[in-house]
């Protein structure tokens, strides 16, 4: 397993390098099928503005974005720690969009980031993390394995990016 060159918190200031970096990883991804709020064909342009809008919300600390760099310094993928929720959640985050680029899988990222992702909600003050999932796909293993809790499943939850039905699997941790 060759772990990421680095994992790191992205800070305000737009650069559109970021944009275009993160926009490449998401149609990449519902490209590869992922079922990730996306269907199929997602534009470069839609995906850059979803990543605008991401950004912007990480300005005003309503959420971390996290980036893993691959030896070539490029964003190879990608997680949030949603800590915008209501004033009777203060404790709690969600985590949300894993997404690691199809060239840069099976190297741990994934397991990286959801770590690098715990550590940023403790130290943003939350004590509960809460993610949904495509049930049955390999990021549940992964989180099964990382400790995380199954909460329960939802039949027909959402679409995959060619239009299939899928089901949801909602995880929960608690942080020490």
């Amino acid at each position: 397993m060759n772990p990421p060159l680095s994992i790191e918190r992205h800070l305000p200031g737009h650069d559109t390098a970021v944009v275009d970096e993160l926009a490449e990883i998401l149609v990449d991804c519902v490209d590869g099928g992922a079922s990730v709020s996306f269907m199929q064909p997602l534009s470069r342009a839609r995906a850059r503005a979803f990543w605008q809008g991401v950004l912007d919300s990480a300005a005003r600390a309503e959420r971390i974005v996290l980036l893993a760099r691959d030896g070539d310094a490029r964003i190879a993928g990608t997680v949030q720690v949603v800590t915008a929720l209501p004033e009777n959640q203060p404790h709690r985050a969600d985590v949300a969009k894993l997404l690691v680029h199809r060239r840069a899988r099976r190297r741990g990222l994934a397991r990286a980031l959801m770590l690098a992702a715990e550590e940023a909600a403790r130290d943003a003050g939350r004590t509960l993390l809460v993610l949904d999932t495509v049930t049955g796909g390999a990021a549940e293993g992964l989180y099964t394995q990382l400790g995380w809790c199954l909460s329960g499943r939802i039949p027909g939850y959402a679409l995959m990016p060619d239009g299939e039905p899928c089901s949801t699997t909602i995880f929960y941790k608690t942080l020490d």
